[in-house]
C-alpha cells in the first residue's frame, strides 16, 4: 500500500475514507486490483510482481512466486519434467469468471484477482511433459477470513465435476464437523442453482448431492464426525479450515481413496487457528521448510500459498494488512481499521485478529504462558557432542502412571543461553486411544517419545535415562515434585544423585517461571527444534492462586505440559547457576565452569 505522512490507525474517518479511495484507485491504474476479468494469465505477472515488491507480500509468498518463476527456467527437463500449460491454467480461471455466479454480495460476476490467477493457475497449469497429468497433488492456500475462501471452494469444487473431462469424478467438499461441510455443500449448490449454465450442466441438486449423470460424476458433503466414510473414490477434495481438525482421520481416508486416479487434487483453504498440534501445523511447517529451501526441491508437488504477517508487530501498520489479505481491496477495509482500533484494547479480541485476520498461529487466551511466535524463535540447534561432561541439572514430572511422563536435562550455558533435553513416555494403552496418533508416531520417529508396553509408565523408565545421561553428561542434581515421585526419587539417592524437592507454588516457582519467559522471549531456550518441547510450550497457561499469583497449567485436558513441568522444576536449579547476586545493587553473570572454580 502507498505509504502516507500519518499513519493509517491515527487517521480520522474521513481521512480514512480518502486514503482508500486513493489506494484503490491507484492499484487498479496497474492492473494489481482488477475491476474487470482480465483476459490474459495472470500467474507468472503476480510472481514478479511478489518478488520485485510491487505487491507486498509475507516472505513464505515471496518464496512461492520465486519456485515459481525458478521452476519456469529449468521446465521439460529430465530432472524436472514438469512444463507450465497456460492454457491448461487459465481454463478454471475463465470458468469461474464466465459461468459462476457469487451467491453472496452485490456482484453480478466473478472478477479473479491476479492472487488468485497465481494460486489456481499454478494448481492447473503445471503438467508433465509427456503424459499432461498435473503436477500438483495437494495444495495448501492459508489466507485470512473473509477473503473469499467459500466463493474458491464453490467455484473449483463444480469445476472438478462437471469441466475437467474426469469420467466418475467423485467431489467432496470437506470439514471438520457435518454441519460445516453441509455449509460448504449449500453454498456450491447455491452457486449451481444461480448459474443458468450451471444448472443446465447439472440440473436441480439433490439434498446431499450434485450430480453430472454424463460422466456419471458427483459432488458430496463429507466431515469427520460423518457415519460414511468408506468407499470413496475421489478426484478432488477440497478441505476447509483444517485448523479445526485435531487428527488425521479423514485427511488419511481422502488421501488414500484416490489410489486409482490418474491426476487427484486435493486442496486445503484455511486460516490459522489454535489447535497448535493438529494437521494444519504440521502442513504449515512441511510448506515453509519447502518455501525456504528450494534448491532442495522438497514437496515438488504439493503447492503453498502462505498468506500472513511477518511479525505481529505489522498488525499495526493497516498497510501491511495485505500480506496476509491478498484480496483486500474487495474488502470493507475502512470498518476492518474501526473494528481493529476498539477490538485492540481487549487482550482476547486482538489475539483473535491476529489468528484468524492476519495469520499468525496464537492462542486465544490472553494469559497464555507464551505465544507461537515466541516460540518459533528459539530455533537454535547445538551439536549434542559438545555437551558431554557438561554439568546440568534435571527435572521430572511423573503422570498418574497411564498418561504422558516426561524427563530434562537442563543445561546451563556460557552465552545466558540454556539447552533443554527431553524425553517422554506414554504407555501403548495410551497411544491406542490418543486421537492423534500421526503426532505421537513423528514425536517418537524425532526421538523425543517412547511408547512402552502395557497400561501405566512404570517410574523404572525415568530412572534408567537419569542413569545412562549420568554416564554422558555431569548431573549435578535432579528436582523433583514429591507428589508421585518419592520411590523414583529413593532410588535416585540410592544409585548416588543429588536430589531436591521443588515445592509446588509461587514462592518457589514464580521467579524461575517469569525468567523462563524472559529467556523465551529472548530467543534463549534451545532444544534443537523439538515439536513436542513446542508443544509443551504452547499448551500452557496462566491461572491465579488463592493469593493473585499466577501459576502455570494446561489449557486442557488433552493439552499436556510435563516436559514444561519437567523443566520448571530443574529451572529452580539452574537459575542459581546463571545469575549470581554480588553487594548491594549489583548482578554478575557466571558459567558453570566458573562456579565451580570459585
Amino acid at each position: 500500500m502507498t505509504m502516507t505522512s500519518k499513519t493509517v490507525l491515527k487517521m480520522n474517518y474521513t481521512e480514512r475514507v480518502a486514503f482508500w479511495s486513493s489506494y484503490r484507485e491507484e492499484q487498479a491504474s496497474w492492473g494489481a486490483y482488477l475491476l474487470n476479468p482480465y483476459p490474459e494469465l495472470l500467474t507468472t505477472w503476480y510472481a514478479e510482481r511478489l518478488i520485485d515488491g510491487s505487491i507486498p507480500a509475507s516472505k513464505e509468498n515471496i518464496q512461492s512466486a520465486k519456485r515459481h518463476i525458478r521452476d519456469l527456467g529449468r521446465q521439460g527437463t529430465d530432472d524436472f519434467p514438469w512444463v507450465f500449460d497456460s492454457e491448461r491454467a487459465h481454463r478454471p480461471i475463465r470458468y469461474i469468471e464466465k459461468k459462476c455466479k457469487p451467491t453472496e454480495g452485490d456482484f453480478e460476476s466473478f472478477v479473479l484477482q491476479p492472487w488468485q490467477h497465481f494460486i489456481i493457475g499454478s494448481m492447473f497449469g503445471w503438467v508433465h511433459k509427456d503424459t499432461g497429468e498435473r503436477r500438483f497433488r495437494e495444495g495448501l492456500v492459508f489466507v485470512g477470513r473473509k477473503n473469499g475462501k467459500t466463493s474458491l471452494i464453490s467455484g473449483l469444487s463444480t469445476y472438478m465435476l462437471g469441466y475437467d473431462g474426469e469420467q466418475g469424478a467423485n467431489v467432496y467438499v470437506l470439514a471438520n464437523a457435518r454441519d460445516q461441510a453441509g455449509l460448504l455443500f449449500d453454498k456450491a449448490a447455491e452457486m449451481v442453482k444461480q448459474s443458468p449454465a450451471l444448472y443446465k450442466k447439472f440440473g436441480k441438486p439433490k439434498r446431499a448431492a450434485i450430480t453430472y449423470e454424463f460422466t456419471f460424476s458427483k459432488m458430496e458433503p463429507r466431515a469427520s464426525d460423518s457415519r460414511k466414510l468408506d468407499g470413496l473414490n475421489t478426484h478432488f477434495g477440497v478441505f476447509d479450515e483444517i485448523h479445526e481438525f485435531t487428527n488425521y482421520k479423514l485427511i488419511n481416508v481422502i488421501k488414500k481413496s484416490r489410489g486409482t486416479r490418474k491426476q487427484p487434487l486435493i486442496v486445503y483453504i484455511t486460516t490459522a487457528g489454535y489447535v497448535l498440534e493438529g494437521p494444519l501445523m504440521s502442513y504449515y511447517e512441511q510448506g515453509i521448510d519447502c518455501l525456504e529451501h528450494l534448491e532442495d526441491d522438497i514437496d515438488e508437488r504439493t503447492f503453498y500459498y502462505i498468506a500472513k504477517l511477518d511479525s505481529p508487530e505489522e498488525a499495526d501498520d493497516p498497510t501491511k494488512w495485505i500480506k496476509a489479505n491478498p484480496n483486500i481491496c474487495m474488502m470493507n477495509f475502512i470498518g476492518m481499521v474501526d473494528d481493529y482500533v476498539k477490538d485492540k484494547k481487549d487482550p482476547k479480541e486482538f489475539a483473535d485478529w491476529i489468528t484468524k485476520q492476519f495469520n499468525l498461529f496464537s492462542d486465544i487466551d490472553e494469559l497464555s504462558f507464551v505465544d507461537m511466535p515466541t516460540i518459533k524463535k528459539n530455533n537454535k540447534t547445538i551439536d549434542l557432542e559438545t555437551l558431554k561432561g557438561k554439568h546440568c541439572v534435571g527435572g521430572f514430572d511423573l503422570s498418574e502412571t497411564e498418561d504422558f511422563t516426561a524427563a530434562v536435562l537442563e543445561f546451563p550455558l556460557n552465552d545466558g543461553e540454556v539447552f533443554v533435553m527431553q524425553h517422554t513416555w506414554i504407555p501403548q494403552a495410551r497411544y491406542d486411544k490418543d486421537q492423534n496418533k500421526e503426532r505421537i508416531k513423528a514425536w517418537e520417529k524425532q526421538g523425543d517419545l517412547t511408547i512402552i508396553p502395557g497400561d501405566y509408565v512404570n517410574y523404572e523408565y525415568v530412572f534408567e535415562w537419569f542413569v545412562e545421561k549420568s554416564k554422558l553428561y555431569d548431573i549435578i542434581q535432579v528436582n523433583y515434585d514429591k507428589a508421585k515421585a518419592l520411590r523414583l526419587n529413593k532410588e535416585l539417592i540410592n544409585y548416588g544423585f543429588e536430589t531436591e524437592e521443588t515445592r509446588q507454588g509461587f514462592v518457589t516457582l514464580g521467579g524461575p517461571m517469569q525468567n523462563l519467559k524472559e529467556m523465551l522471549l529472548d530467543g534463549k531456550v534451545i532444544h534443537n527444534n523439538s515439536k513436542l518441547f513446542n508443544w509443551y510450550l504452547s499448551n500452557v497457561k496462566l491461572v491465579k492462586d488463592r493469593n493473585s499469583n499466577y501459576l502455570p497449567t494446561k489449557q486442557n485436558k488433552n493439552r499436556k505440559i510435563d516436559g514444561f513441568a519437567a523443566m520448571l522444576n530443574s529451572h529452580v536449579k539452574v537459575l542459581d547457576l546463571l545469575v549470581k547476586p554480588q553487594g548491594k545493587a549489583k548482578v554478575t553473570f557466571y558459567s558453570v565452569s566458573d562456579l565451580r572454580n570459585l
